[in-house]
């Protein structure tokens, strides 16, 4: 008898050491799952902000400003514009 009292309070002893190490990956694990969605949520926030930059680099009005400023471009006068018509059937 006691050596059955023995052998069940090390099966209970090796079970509770069990269930104590897999509680403990479990809190890693879920450390590491918290960690990682708030590096998600930084890196999506930082998305949204570089498509909210592309979005006014690429702008028409900005583009326009730059090439009257820097190329010193400008829309022609009315008189000085050409319309070409191509005939359907000239080969490009």
């Amino acid at each position: 008898m006691p050596r059955r009292i023995i052998l069940l309070f090390a099966v209970v002893l090796l079970v509770s050491i069990v269930v104590v190490q897999l509680r403990h990956e479990s809190r890693q694990r879920f450390a590491e799952l918290q960690a990682q969605q708030a590096e998600r949520d930084a890196l999506n926030v930082e998305w949204g902000k570089l498509l909210l930059e592309e979005g006014a680099w690429s702008q028409h009005r900005r583009i326009e400003d730059m090439a009257r400023k820097r190329l010193d471009m400008s829309s022609p006068d009315a008189s000085s514009i050409r319309v070409v018509r191509v005939k359907p059937d000239s080969a490009l």
